[in-house]
């Protein structure tokens, strides 16, 4: 234990002169399956160093210039250097270091935050200056507002059961964790310099309660304990934040495919049942495909998109130009889209329904110079079903 300690030491100090918060490599020690699951998300990776997507709309980006990196806030709020330039009026510029390329939004900066506070342009999150309390939640524990180590012996110290962490406090009765709310700070909405929402999840706090929120959605459920000392833990919340970018098989059970027989055709019904649009970035784009094998032929019919284009002067344009919406037909909240297809059905017919997306759409691609890039640019599936016509 003690040399693990040590080699978290030796790790922190090349931190400590660019990390606000604590390294996450620290909470590897006690959370290695979150820590996992966390290095590979796109939390962890958010910053112009891992996220090309994001390097591409900085590189152009009319802030850029000024040096006023502002999607720090967000992006990198783990880079001390950033946050604190930006405090104080002073150029900021995102740097090559280990905050950016190893931490992004780190765990602490996440467990950090008390509340949130809400603005028209975007959100701000209140983080806590007692550094060595984390925030958290979880079932049993609600009102448990400082969870400290502790270590308890039985059978005259053949026994010992530990709680609690070593490393920090636990505030188990923020509301936030628990119905979503901690979440807001960075993912409820965002303006533009023309008070133009470029994205807008358009959530209130009615439709996020403890059952369904962004948490159950995004962070659900998986096995195995969450914390090397919790032995009685079977399972934990996926912190590897489940979504267009990771792990979307994870969503699926939030579309719903149904055929209906229609005069000449037939109809898919897609039900959305998130809380919002079906997909929310800009840059996004779904697609339904489906192909009815018939006889060993396949017949693929025409493909559907669904998108919310922004733009400026009717044509489509990056988020930070935009001051307009172009064109919307992305599926809403709870909505169900129903898609006429002109190809009568028969009897034996299988029809191969298949929805995805691109992270990237082709236009928005070529505009950030990113259409080379097959995995931003490539079909994602999300949801497959295959259909027997009888």
């Amino acid at each position: 234990m003690k040399k693990i300690l040590l080699a978290l030491l030796v790790a922190a100090s090349t931190l400590l002169a660019v990390s606000q918060f604590e390294s996450s490599q620290t909470c590897k020690v006690c959370h290695p399956v979150i820590y996992d699951e966390h290095y590979s998300s796109a939390h962890r990776k958010s910053s112009i160093y891992t996220d090309p997507v994001h390097k591409a709309m900085w590189d152009k980006h009319p802030l850029n210039k000024q040096e006023k990196y502002k999607c720090a806030k967000c992006h990198t709020p783990n880079d001390k250097n950033i946050m604190d330039a930006l405090s104080a009026g002073k150029p900021a510029s995102p740097q090559q270091n280990k905050a950016q390329t190893e931490e992004g939004v780190s765990c602490v900066s996440c467990h950090n935050i008390t509340d949130v506070i809400k603005h028209s342009k975007t959100n701000k999150n209140v983080i806590t200056n007692d550094k060595k309390k984390l925030y958290s939640a979880r079932v049993g524990e609600k009102g448990n507002k400082n969870k400290t180590h502790e270590i308890k012996s039985s059978w005259f110290g053949m026994v010992t059961e530990r709680s609690g962490s070593p490393f920090h406090d636990i505030d188990f009765s923020n509301e936030n964790y628990y119905d979503g709310g901690v979440c807001i700070g960075c993912h409820s909405h965002k303006q533009n310099s023309h008070k133009f929402a470029v994205c807008d999840m358009e959530l209130d706090k009615a439709q996020n309660t403890e059952k369904e929120n962004c948490i159950t959605c995004h962070m659900p459920e998986v096995q195995g304990s969450f914390s090397t000392n919790a032995k009685d833990s079977k399972s934990h919340k996926y912190h590897g934040f489940a979504g267009a970018m990771h792990k979307p098989s994870m969503l699926a059970k939030y579309a719903t495919f149904e055929i209906v027989q229609a005069s000449g055709g037939f109809d898919i019904i897609i039900t959305n049942k998130a809380n919002h649009d079906l997909l929310l970035h800009p840059l996004r784009e779904g697609e339904l495909r489906v192909v009815i094998a018939r006889e060993k032929k396949d017949i693929i019919l025409p493909v559907v998109k669904f998108s919310r284009v922004i733009g400026k002067d009717g044509k489509r344009s990056l988020p930070f130009v935009a001051n307009n919406v172009v064109r919307d037909d992305q599926i809403k909240a709870h909505e169900s889209r129903k898609i006429h297809f002109d190809t009568a059905l028969q009897t034996g017919d299988a029809v191969d329904v298949r929805l995805g997306h691109y992270i990237v759409n082709a236009e928005s691609a070529k505009m950030l110079g990113l259409e080379g890039n097959k995995e931003l640019t490539k079909f994602t599936l999300f949801k497959q079903k295959n259909i027997h016509i009888k």
